[in-house]
């Protein structure tokens, strides 16, 4: 009997919670990558092919939910209508799908759940899969100009590589998901390489980019365009310069987003809206914001959140939070056990005045103690159970002049937004 066959489908009257226990409990892992089972059931539901409807898909070991904002922000002020399949959430599962900005409702999902459950019949797919076949029900529904694809592991056998993109984007490439991916940059670059297509553009923002990448492209013969090649972005003293394949743009404004993000949808852009005009580029750079990345949750003392949880993402908030030059650092963290902790640790230490570490709930929740012990001098960490205690501890020393940062995972930064909400954060 295989594993789907020992769960009670929910109904259509269900609601989407319950369908959100069943999506987890029906398949035997949580991660299973091959195209073989959901590529069948997409053919089933008639997706593997959207119509007019243009696809970028976005891959990249960070920046992918940057990319895709910046970009959705764009299209948005151009008149056109755009789906994002993005995951995972911060606070609500809703937020994996977006259409015209707005998240998809517990009924549309319910909706796009049970026909996947009518037609993957016997075959069981993982949690994942579900997600991205729900969100490309909804976008075919809705007829869109424009679907971008946020790529969950990898690539080449990432759930979302059953569409053939009309443009693929790789933000960075650094070393996480060693397990699945491969323990150098170049076979993590191999298989981010996966979502390319002959003939179409490849657009990379990565500066130092594997030859296993240029080889795969050159191979296939997509298009590619690389980043210090065919788009560059270069710093001024109160502003930055794009240089593109089709134009130019001047003294733009810094974004409140990782300034190689911002390019690299630019450049995206140029080939989605060669006619987009800079004064619309600078409003985009300039305000779009995204959710538990570098996000302020208050001032006095200054409050971040960021979901940074390898080292190449820790290197650049570690830069971000050097620029605002606090008297004192603390920084409130909880980690998943599989993920690089040590190097994140390293990278942040060069920073932080005192640690507050907290466990995370769940089988892949790091211990406190664990993160501790891993400290270049652990006397700096203080251990709690919860962000809750550990928020209340770095409350009682904290001063308007200094900066908290709460990062290490999005079920950290998701809490700290859970609480925000109610009295600790008060």
């Amino acid at each position: 009997m295989i594993e789907s066959m020992k769960h009670i489908a929910p109904t259509a009257n269900s609601p989407l919670n319950v369908w959100l226990d069943y999506l987890l409990a029906v398949h035997f892992t949580e991660i299973d990558m091959g195209l073989a089972r959901v590529s069948e059931v997409a053919k089933r539901l008639s997706l593997t092919a959207q119509g007019e409807t243009k696809v970028v898909t976005v891959a990249g070991t960070n920046g992918k939910g940057t990319t895709c904002a910046l970009i959705e922000a764009a299209l948005k002020l151009t008149g056109h209508t755009v789906g994002v399949y993005s995951s995972p959430h911060l606070l609500n599962y809703n937020e994996r799908v977006r259409i015209n900005g707005v998240d998809a409702t517990d009924a549309a999902l319910v909706s796009a759940f049970e026909a996947i459950e009518s037609a993957r019949a016997e075959i069981s797919l993982s949690f994942f899969e579900y997600a991205t076949l729900a969100g490309l029900v909804l976008f075919k529904r809705e007829k869109l100009d424009v679907i971008l694809l946020e790529v969950g592991l990898g690539g080449r056998l990432d759930a979302t590589n059953i569409i053939d993109a009309d443009i693929s984007v790789i933000t960075s490439i650094d070393l996480d998901h060693q397990e699945y991916l491969g323990d150098t940059r170049e076979l993590v670059a191999a298989e981010k390489a996966g979502i390319f297509r002959a003939g179409r553009p490849a657009i990379v923002g990565e500066v130092d980019c594997p030859h296993t990448l240029i080889d795969y492209a050159q191979r296939i013969g997509a298009k590619l365009y690389r980043v210090g090649q065919a788009f560059n972005a270069t710093e001024a003293d109160s502003s930055w310069h794009y240089r593109g394949r089709t134009f130019e743009l001047n003294a733009l404004p810094f974004p409140k987003l990782p300034l190689p993000n911002a390019a690299t949808a630019i450049a995206v852009l140029e080939h989605l809206c060669p006619d987009i005009t800079a004064q619309l580029v600078a409003d985009v750079v300039g305000h779009t914001q995204l959710a538990g990345r570098l996000e302020q949750l208050s001032d006095n003392p200054c409050v971040m959140v960021d979901v940074a949880h390898n080292p190449h993402a820790a290197r650049y908030l570690c830069s971000r939070v050097r620029a605002l030059k606090p008297k004192r650092l603390f920084a409130v963290c909880g980690m998943l056990k599989d993920k690089d902790s040590a190097a994140v640790l390293a990278e942040m230490a060069k920073e932080v005045t005192h640690w507050y570490f907290t466990d995370l709930d769940g089988p892949r929740g790091a211990s406190a103690l664990a993160l501790q012990a891993q400290l270049p001098t652990p006397s700096h960490g203080s251990c709690f159970q919860d962000i809750a205690a550990a928020w209340q501890a770095v409350k009682q020393v904290a001063n308007a002049d200094d900066v908290i940062i709460i990062f290490g995972s999005f079920y950290t930064v998701a809490g700290a937004k859970a609480l925000f909400k109610g009295e600790h954060f008060v």
